[in-house]
């Protein structure tokens, strides 16, 4: 797949594939005649990867590192799964966090024409 497709598929820009390339995300791209990148599955699989890791708000640097440890080989499994479990932890922790506040919108939005508007009433700006 060239930089164009593998971009449209993901949803990413251009410039943010080669950035991930040039952070070490992603193994280097072969380049084809011209040298064009040609994306293999391997490479659209890394992509696919990084981007639901970024998707979960996990910082760029923690994916260095994770990167880094699989390059090390069999020996950082368990350091890999550690850092996957950290990240989890936080993400399971913002979920928490966003479930409250959308409880509470529904609340607001199914109370509006009652609790909400009578309540708004009596702020002032």
């Amino acid at each position: 797949m060239t930089i164009a497709e593998v971009s449209k598929y993901y949803e990413l820009s251009i410039d943010t594939l080669r950035y991930y390339e040039r952070a070490g995300l992603i193994p280097p791209v072969r380049r084809g005649k011209g040298g064009m990148r040609d994306y293999s599955d391997k490479d659209i699989e890394w992509v696919g990867f990084i981007k639901c890791m970024r998707i979960a708000n996990i910082p760029i640097e923690v994916l260095v590192k994770y990167v880094n440890l699989f390059k090390e080989g069999k020996s950082t499994q368990e350091d890999r799964k550690s850092l996957l479990k950290e990240q989890r932890d936080q993400l399971a922790e913002q979920i928490a966090k966003l479930q409250k506040i959308l409880k509470k919108l529904d609340y607001k939005i199914a109370n509006y024409g009652t609790v909400v508007l009578s309540a708004e009433k009596k702020l002032v700006w």
